[in-house]
């Protein structure tokens, strides 16, 4: 039975080799019975290509970025400016003249991108080949400014003008400001000016450090070099006008500098004797000079507006004075001396344990009244005098920053107690 049932079983069917998978199997008897080859393709593959021996090309250059100091085929810039162009100019004095440079003249605006020579310490506009600071400057440059200024400025603002611009500039209204720190009015602050003069009318400037020392400078560079005008201060807070006339797309050409110029070698401050004294009255008057009370501590990053007064006020009971300076930069404190040095004036003893001591001298006598800037002041004469502003127009003061007078000046907040 088991091999009946094996017969019965349908056979298993042959599958053609070229027969595709999906199609139904089928009987061939052609293997069998005869010598059957399936015939040679009708499109034949192509040899395979003779690989050719490879030849050394050259290396492709790598990418480079385009650089500003690539000026190929480029002519150097003009700026029309009639000033010279510094790094800092509220904390050179062009009155003292350097011994030295600390490198060679390597121009800060990059070799070959502007027209005026570096000379190490600025780029004149007078002489292009000028190779020192001797020469007086041109007088056609001071008329010359005075008229840009004008041109600008056009007719004088009112006080209701006054007003609106200075409410604008508060910091509730706006948080766009320009800081001006140790290094003073530095030359790439300029652009910063008119950048926000784009977008606004006036500009809101707080003014810190060093510089502050001499606010009467800060604000004369500040309209000298940008051309417009301070409308309002309260401390260390100005407020720069640009002018009814001025047009954006006409401002003028500041070229930037690309990198800080190392600042020239100066004389000395401190000498090893003081003039008219010996050896050892110099020696005594420095030991007597640190061990006097210190007039007031000045804190970093201060604002130092009281200073000269105070030590001119100082020196009508005392011949010595000490600053403490604890916690300053070296250079800043210095710098803080020659400026004192210069404004009282005085002689300075020594700058040792971050003290600052200055005497009065022999034949002292009292300055005759100047004209000081106010914690408080208004630009508003036309004709350049000043004027304090008074209370009704002090709405804003109370958004400016109260805190920017160093603590120890408590002479200054006597004089106005709403500061």
């Amino acid at each position: 039975m088991f091999v009946i049932r094996l017969f019965r079983q349908d056979p298993i069917p042959f599958a053609h080799p070229h027969t595709p998978s999906n199609r139904c199997f089928c009987y061939s008897k052609l293997r069998d019975h005869y010598a059957f080859e399936s015939p040679p393709s009708l499109s034949p593959k192509p040899p395979p290509p003779e690989l050719k021996p490879r030849q050394n090309k050259p290396l492709k250059p790598r990418y480079k970025p385009p650089s500003s100091l690539d000026l190929a085929d480029k002519k150097p810039k003009h700026s029309d400016l009639p000033f010279d162009f510094q790094y800092s100019y509220t904390e050179t004095s062009r009155l003292v003249r350097p011994i030295g440079l600390r490198e060679p003249k390597f121009s800060p605006f990059g070799p070959g991108r502007l027209d005026r020579k570096w000379t190490g310490v600025c780029a004149p506009a007078v002489d292009p080949k000028a190779s020192s600071l001797e020469s007086m400057e041109d007088p056609k440059l001071e008329e010359k400014r005075r008229v840009m200024w004008e041109n600008i400025q056009g007719e004088p603002l009112t006080g209701a003008e006054r007003k609106a611009l200075v409410e604008t500039c508060q910091k509730k209204k706006t948080k766009r400001q320009i800081n001006l720190g140790r290094d003073g009015l530095t030359h790439n602050m300029l652009n910063d000016i008119y950048n926000h003069w784009k977008h606004a009318e006036a500009v809101r400037i707080k003014c810190l450090g060093v510089p502050t020392v001499d606010m009467k400078n800060v604000c004369t560079q500040l309209e000298e070099k940008t051309f417009g005008k301070i409308i309002h201060r309260h401390g260390g807070f100005l407020v720069l006008y640009r002018g009814r006339n001025y047009n954006p797309k006409k401002r003028p050409f500041i070229p930037l500098m690309l990198w800080r110029p190392h600042e020239p070698i100066y004389p000395r401050l401190i000498k090893t004797t003081i003039d008219g004294l010996s050896i050892d009255e110099t020696k005594e008057m420095r030991k007597k000079g640190l061990a006097v009370p210190a007039l007031t501590r000045l804190s970093k990053n201060g604002y130092y507006g009281s200073l000269v007064p105070m030590v001119r006020d100082a020196f009508l009971s005392c011949e010595l004075v000490r600053i403490d300076c604890q916690g300053l930069e070296k250079s800043d404190y210095k710098k803080i001396g020659c400026k004192l040095r210069d404004l009282v004036p005085c002689i300075l003893v020594t700058f040792e344990k971050e003290q600052i001591v200055v005497w009065r001298g022999k034949d002292y006598q009292p300055s005759e009244s100047e004209c000081f800037l106010s914690v408080r002041e208004s630009f508003d004469d036309f004709d350049g005098n000043t004027k304090c502003v008074d209370s009704d127009d002090d709405e804003d003061d109370e958004n400016f920053d109260n805190n920017c007078c160093d603590a120890g000046f408590q002479s200054a907040a006597k004089q106005n107690p709403k500061d």
